[in-house]
């Protein structure tokens, strides 16, 4: 499968988009981009194209196809993630219990540390179950502004 790559400059960082013909498999915050590919994919360009509509307040659902690789278990907590309504949270207790599993809470967190599809697959709308901010692969300060960006829109 070939790879493309590309990067997005948002307002909270470089974002790396990684996708292949047919799919998104990962978009991340990363230090800084590099050269992407030159000719990406139509997938590849719409989810730049999302990206930037959720960014600049014109977009509050994505729909773009994904390719989500990680366990069975991480894959049933990721589609349970992208039923977090947008400018909404849930506790990793919430989303445990929704998938069956209700004492799988860590587990729950840890699968959400995994996510390879950030933003898109909305891991940052996961909270703890007093309400506080834990755990993000980009940064709690990233976390929060994703949050305050979606509430602001709510």
């Amino acid at each position: 499968m070939k790879i493309f790559i590309t990067y997005y400059q948002s307002p909270i960082g470089t974002i790396e988009i990684v996708g292949s013909r047919e799919h998104i498999v990962a978009v991340n915050f990363v230090d800084q981009g590099q050269a992407g590919n030159g000719d990406l994919p139509a997938c590849v360009q719409e989810c730049v194209n999302q990206i930037d509509g959720y960014f600049n307040a014109k977009r509050t659902i994505f729909s773009l196809n994904l390719d989500m690789q990680g366990t069975d278990f991480q894959k049933t907590v990721w589609r349970q993630l992208l039923k977090v309504p947008f400018g909404m949270t849930a506790s990793y207790g919430e989303i445990a219990a929704a998938i069956g599993k209700p004492s799988a809470s860590r587990a729950v967190g840890r699968a959400n540390g995994k996510n390879p599809i950030s933003i898109i697959v909305p891991c940052h709308r996961i909270i703890g179950s007093d309400g506080t901010l834990t755990g993000y692969g980009g940064g709690l300060w990233r976390k929060e502004w994703l949050l305050n960006h979606e509430r602001s829109r709510h």
